[in-house]
């Protein structure tokens, strides 16, 4: 299974296979990276001018695959407990902790190669030169904790813990007592009441 830099599981043993597609990808399948971070590689930009920007990895021509290029980036946008599917719920102008917390899949990466032809860059990771790929889904706080502090994984079959459920609720309460109307008048009279 892998493992984050301080040695705690991260719930998988290929982060690609929760990767979805290259945060850098326009919808007309260019790399915007390439276009927009020019500086942070030159050499990565150039190759990339040189096809008119154009992603290797989307071209059925090609066998590349994202563990392939050098700035492969997938955050999950989905605002859901991948494990057990409790769904965010965040109140405006509200301080409490989110339900639901960011959990990398990949710090670091291993890079294991999809072809024999991408060997070559795969030895060139093991001698010193590291690919950075964020990998990222979303996990509520209980999952979360469970992946970094057990053996449980993200694919196993679970339901939200009864303290999630609880918390949730909780939102939901408070969230209909805002939809009940109560003019300002009545609201300050409350409040000077209350000293």
């Amino acid at each position: 299974m892998e493992r984050t830099p301080n040695g705690t599981s991260v719930g998988v043993d290929d982060p690609y296979e929760f990767a979805g597609v290259c945060d850098h990808l326009t919808g007309e399948g260019q790399c915007r990276y390439a276009f927009d971070h020019y500086e942070h590689d030159p050499e990565f930009a150039r190759e990339r001018a040189d096809e008119d920007y154009a992603c290797p990895v989307v071209d059925p021509e090609r066998d590349e695959t994202w563990a392939d290029c050098p700035h492969f980036r997938s955050r999950n946008r989905d605002r859901e407990c991948v494990r057990c599917g409790l769904a965010e719920k965040r109140l405006a102008h509200d301080d409490e902790r989110p339900l639901l917390e960011e959990h990398h899949l990949s710090y670091n990466d291993g890079h294991r190669p999809s072809s024999d032809q991408n060997a070559s860059r795969s030895e060139d990771a093991r001698d010193g030169e590291s690919l950075s790929h964020e990998i990222t889904v979303y996990l509520c706080r209980w999952c979360h904790a469970k992946v970094h502090n057990s053996w449980a994984r993200i694919t196993d079959d679970a339901a939200p813990d009864p303290e999630a459920i609880a918390e949730l609720e909780g939102r939901h309460s408070r969230e209909r007592d805002e939809f009940g109307f109560e003019s300002a008048a009545e609201r300050y009279d409350r409040a000077g009441d209350d000293e």
